[in-house]
């Protein structure tokens, strides 16, 4: 016999722990359990508009909230099974952070809206002209909303499709209104991601080491020169900046991405290659005033590159 449960949708582009990066649900009240599961989700004209997939419970039983993947997700990986016999998602070879509004402040943007190329890899996007600090603002003539919203968006472009993106170039203190065009390439099975908080390897104390802000102890963060002996002693030849030797776990960093032996190289578009470049900077700060760090650091045999934001507090 069957049934039917109804209920409404109360968010989309929901993520849970179990998605991937690109899936995003439609979160419902309908009731979903072990009989229903994979069926369909259907609007009030009987339109099937997702696949009930997963449910948020600490028992096992539905609580009262289920996720569905939507349909035109779930015929994008019907098509590509069908034509490919696996899902080929696009790729730039770029990552990506979201402009928050700490970097909206800093880089003075009209909104926080759009995806900030924190690391350049081998890949189209590179070849094509793309740099670091790069600020994508528009795909095909859309607006992005941020990094999530650009991945979904060129994961499910066709490989090989040329794509264009608009973005915006730090030149001289001044952004640069640009464009390009790029060739989607086809995303790598494993693409290495940006660490997490334990993926830096905790350095060595050096007797280098210089409390660049220790009449600052809300920032808690020491920081030493990088000195061309020991970037290459760190795998991070060629990098300029100040290493991380020591965060405070109750100063204000302790609640960003900053870990220790990485490199910070710029603070709020400005570049820091010596300690008193980095109490300039931090000096002239006031409490709520926007912070964004680009910082460096060694993983996998490579440098990568991410971005910090954070408000001075």
């Amino acid at each position: 016999e069957q049934t039917v449960t109804a209920g409404i949708i109360s968010t989309r582009e929901r993520t849970t722990p179990a998605s991937s990066s690109f899936q995003r649900f439609l979160q419902t009240d309908a009731a979903i359990n072990r009989g229903n599961s994979g069926g369909p989700l259907v609007n009030m004209r009987g339109e099937v508009i997702g696949i009930n997939s997963q449910i948020a419970t600490t028992t096992g039983d539905y609580n009262g909230i289920g996720f569905a993947l939507p349909s035109n997700e779930a015929g994008f990986v019907y098509g590509q099974l069908v034509g490919n016999g696996k899902v080929r998602r696009g790729y730039l070879g770029v990552t990506l952070e979201t402009v928050r509004g700490e970097f909206a402040r800093v880089y003075e943007l009209p909104d926080a809206k759009g995806a900030i190329v924190t690391d350049v890899r081998e890949g189209p996007a590179g070849k094509a002209g793309m740099q670091a600090n790069d600020i994508i603002v528009e795909f095909n003539g859309q607006r992005i909303n941020g990094s999530q919203d650009l991945i979904n968006k060129v994961a499910s472009t066709p490989v090989g499709q040329t794509i264009n993106l608009g973005y915006l170039r730090d030149v001289d203190g001044k952004l640069e209104r640009r464009a390009l065009s790029v060739a989607v390439g086809e995303r790598p099975p494993r693409p290495s991601e940006i660490p997490d908080g334990d993926a830096a390897t905790p350095p060595a104390k050096s007797k280098e080491t210089t409390p660049a802000a220790a009449d600052r102890p809300r920032l808690g963060v020491t920081l030493s020169e990088l000195t061309p002996v020991l970037a290459n002693e760190k795998n991070l030849r060629g990098v300029r900046g100040l290493i991380i030797t020591d965060i405070d776990p109750s100063g204000l960093v302790s609640d960003t991405e900053l870990r220790e032996n990485m490199i910070v190289q710029r603070v709020n578009r400005q570049p820091v290659n010596t300690l008193a470049d980095f109490e300039r900077i931090i000096g002239n700060l006031k409490i709520g005033d926007a912070v964004v760090m680009n910082v460096a650091y060694e993983r996998g045999g490579r440098v990568n590159q991410t971005i910090i934001q954070f408000t001075y507090q």
